[in-house]
């Protein structure tokens, strides 16, 4: 019996192998839901607009190695969206979060965090107490 368990153990879990990392979730979340909407959004304006040039490039970082959890105790992780307009990288263009569970993108714009919407010109207001992690009790 104990030769069962021991031959068991040495098996590789393939379910785990499968799933993709919670960053890379969160990566594809926002590829998916924010960089790719926010371009064909950007492409569908007027070329005599005033808004900035798109940039040629953007890519995105997640630049928390685990989850956070707000006050509300949903977790989420942080990210941030680089842009390349000739050769130069500049990092930080957007920062924001993700939520791991119900997949909502905010995206912070001066001291507060709107939803991802806003930047594909819906009219959203800023939400409280998003991307803010809460403070962790003293022991």
């Amino acid at each position: 019996m104990s030769a069962c368990a021991l031959v068991l153990s040495l098996v590789p879990s393939f379910a785990k192998a499968d799933e993709p990392s919670p960053a890379a979730q969160v990566q594809t979340r926002v590829e998916q839901g924010l960089v790719k909407p926010l371009a064909d959004y950007e492409r569908s304006t007027s070329r005599f607009s005033r808004a900035r040039v798109p940039p040629r490039e953007r890519r995105v970082r997640v630049t928390q190695v685990a989850a956070s959890r707000d006050a509300s105790g949903r977790a989420f992780m942080a990210f941030a969206v680089d842009v390349r307009f000739g050769t130069e990288w500049r990092e930080n263009d957007l920062v924001g979060c993700a939520y791991t569970t119900s997949g909502d993108l905010f995206v912070k714009r001066g001291d507060a965090y709107r939803p991802a919407a806003f930047l594909l010109g819906k009219n959203v207001e800023p939400v409280a107490g998003v991307c803010q992690s809460a403070p962790t009790a003293s022991a």
